[in-house]
């Protein structure tokens, strides 16, 4: 399951771009609480606080509490704005999360046991077509990650949705076909070495046929001799 995490936060009094310039300036980083049938709720953070949540890498998947004062808001993080060149964080939009909501979010995959594929042990490449899966999960039961067992896989061999063992009550959020996650595909150096062995068959086939039948000659030679 994704951790929970708490972030303290203050109520933003003043709005305006004048008026988060001068917040940002002060290291805090405006922000606004949305959803959950209530009035959206500016709220002000710690840059250096959020910063730390945002550098766990899963920061967008995971459950945030938020503390204004001693009342304390579950919710989801939906957006954040960076600056376009320092990269510091400009804007944060987050979703308040009912108790028994259900959410839809894009959780990361973790392939394991790579020594257990042959395919793989002899020269394969895993082909990730998804490194995150869109999933719909409990508000309580989100999942860090997805981990995907790679043993017994072949050259060739792909993992589709329907082969993966999600959480209880976690489904996916694409249900209309069975697609691709990954696939182990032949490398390079070995599709050249098939390709060329391919082409000599294919000389010495066209070789054989310009040689011309045993014994043809010396009927012919024995003819002209008569």
């Amino acid at each position: 399951m994704s951790d929970q995490l708490t972030l303290s936060a203050e109520t933003r009094e003043r709005a305006g771009k004048g008026a988060s310039r001068a917040m940002r300036r002060e290291g805090r980083v405006p922000a606004v609480i949305y959803g959950g049938k209530e009035d959206p709720e500016p709220i002000h953070v710690n840059e250096r606080e959020l910063m730390k949540l945002l550098h766990t890498g899963h920061f967008m998947n995971s459950l945030i509490e938020v503390d204004l004062g001693g009342a304390k808001t579950r919710t989801l993080p939906k957006d954040v704005q960076f600056h376009p060149v320092s990269d510091r964080p400009l804007h944060v939009d987050f979703m308040r999360i009912g108790k028994d909501a259900t959410i839809t979010l894009d959780i990361p995959v973790h392939f394991v046991n790579q020594e257990e594929s042959p395919g793989l042990k002899r020269g394969g490449v895993l082909n990730v077509v998804r490194h995150e899966l869109e999933l719909t999960c409990p508000a309580d039961n989100i999942p860090g990650e997805i981990v995907i067992e790679l043993d017994g896989l072949e050259v060739g061999d792909s993992i589709h949705i329907s082969q993966v063992q999600l959480p209880d009550g976690v489904i996916s959020a694409i249900d209309d076909r069975d697609f691709t996650i990954a696939t182990v595909v032949a490398p390079s150096a070995l599709k050249r070495s098939d390709s060329e062995a391919d082409g000599d068959e294919d000389e010495e086939e066209v070789g054989a046929a310009d040689v011309p039948t045993t014994g043809q000659g010396d009927d012919d030679e024995g003819d002209d001799k008569q």
